[in-house]
């Protein structure tokens, strides 16, 4: 949510509408998860995974990696590339 309501945040006049209704529908739709200490598990363990690769990922993408490993569910992304090679993180694309 973080990422979309960034998207919000510098949209300008019709644009911003367009994208708060977006997120209000996300919202309203999908269960959004809490980071919880599975999650904190889960982000750790996928801290070390990317250090030992000397593959660094951004901050947000970890996060969601990890609320997806342990919530057992797959992230749904436009760019698979970030989440690429992130151990038991199922990953699909979407254009």
């Amino acid at each position: 949510m973080a990422e979309l309501l960034v998207g919000v945040a510098l949209a300008e006049g019709r644009k911003r509408s367009q994208r708060q209704t977006f997120v209000d529908d996300i919202a309203a739709t999908l269960q959004v998860l809490t980071y919880d200490l599975d999650v904190a598990a889960a982000h750790a363990e996928l801290l070390v995974a990317v250090r030992r690769q000397g593959l660094p990922r951004g901050a947000h993408d970890l996060i969601i990696a990890a609320t997806a490993r342990a919530s057992g569910r797959t992230v749904l992304t436009a760019d698979a590339i970030a989440f690429e090679d992130l151990p038991d993180v199922p990953v699909r694309g979407h254009r």
